[in-house]
């Protein structure tokens, strides 16, 4: 067995070496052939990840957070080579969805060892892929926000350009069609889930199903920045789902168009609003832990 192991160095402050190297000792100790990539650019990395996909690797390990999967997405995609994911960034929403713990390299390489697989759907902007949440409105005004800020740096940077976003609240008019039926709504943001959390744990969309050919659609329509701050808190358990300020739908295809939105993916920036966002059936094969959120007794039907 010969896997490729691609780790982004800079995830999670440097803890993407550290887990790097430990995932790759236990692999080697347990008789895995190991090839490493990491790429100077992301440019780079993918060109290296699809190079291994096309010389025959059994399996693409990302070592990092959201954002390098969603690179080694573009390169497995549609393809038999299975992905698999040791956590090393800061939200790791496609780590909780493949059951693969958080804090635990070793745990993290054994999957691989394990070779449980599934088949999981995947999200497509043009030919893009996305494996979690594509969101557009309060939250990517924020992180557009912070993305243009040069100081301060880690995570109090989001926080400010929340508070930034926060006094100069508005809702905004969305033009939404649903496989081929169209409204034009208010809404706080929109949120197309083909997982159920996004932003490091929060269950944005806690009934979505990686694996029903379906997106589960969230849309917030809070119409005031109070209104806004006390839903937040609901965000982690998924409780929003029941407030009167919010709806969800399901769809296989869906059109997002806002003026001045832009739409996140996996926690990367992906393309301006006006948006198609078509659900793949098993476009990827994913390697999966024992509490893969796939084969809970509780999963939605």
């Amino acid at each position: 067995m010969t896997v490729t192991v691609l780790t982004n160095p800079t995830a999670g402050r440097g803890r993407g070496v550290r887990v790097s190297t430990t995932v790759v000792a236990r692999l080697r100790e347990r008789g895995v052939d190991v090839v490493t990539i990491e790429g100077r650019t992301p440019g780079e990395a993918l060109d290296q990840a699809k190079r291994a996909v096309r010389t025959g690797t059994d399996c693409l390990v990302a070592v990092g957070g959201d954002g390098l999967v969603n690179l080694a997405l573009q390169a497995v995609a549609t393809t038999t080579t299975p992905l698999a994911v040791a956590p090393a960034g800061t939200g790791n929403d496609f780590a909780r969805l493949v059951g693969v713990p958080l804090d635990d390299p070793v745990a993290a390489a054994d999957i691989v060892i394990d070779d449980r697989r599934r088949s999981l759907d995947l999200g497509r902007v043009g030919n893009r892929w996305f494996a979690t949440v594509l969101s557009s409105g309060f939250d990517s005004l924020v992180t557009e926000r912070a993305n243009g800020m040069k100081w301060p740096s880690g995570p109090s940077k989001y926080n400010i350009a929340m508070l930034l976003e926060l006094s100069r609240f508005r809702t905004i008019r969305y033009s939404v069609e649903l496989d081929g039926h169209s409204s034009d709504i208010d809404a706080t943001l929109v949120t197309v889930g083909n997982g159920p959390s996004y932003g490091g744990g929060m269950a944005i969309c806690p009934g979505a199903v990686a694996d029903d050919g379906l997106f589960d659609v969230t849309i917030v329509r809070a119409s005031s920045r109070s209104r806004l701050v006390r839903l937040s808190p609901t965000l982690y358990k998924g409780t929003h789902v029941d407030l009167p300020d919010v709806e969800t739908h399901r769809a296989a295809r869906v059109r997002l168009s806002a003026p001045g939105m832009v739409a996140y993916a996996d926690g990367e920036r992906f393309t301006p609003l006006p948006v198609q966002i078509d659900s793949i059936p098993g476009a990827v094969t994913a390697l999966v832990g024992t509490t893969a959120w796939s084969d809970r007794a509780d999963r939605p039907r």
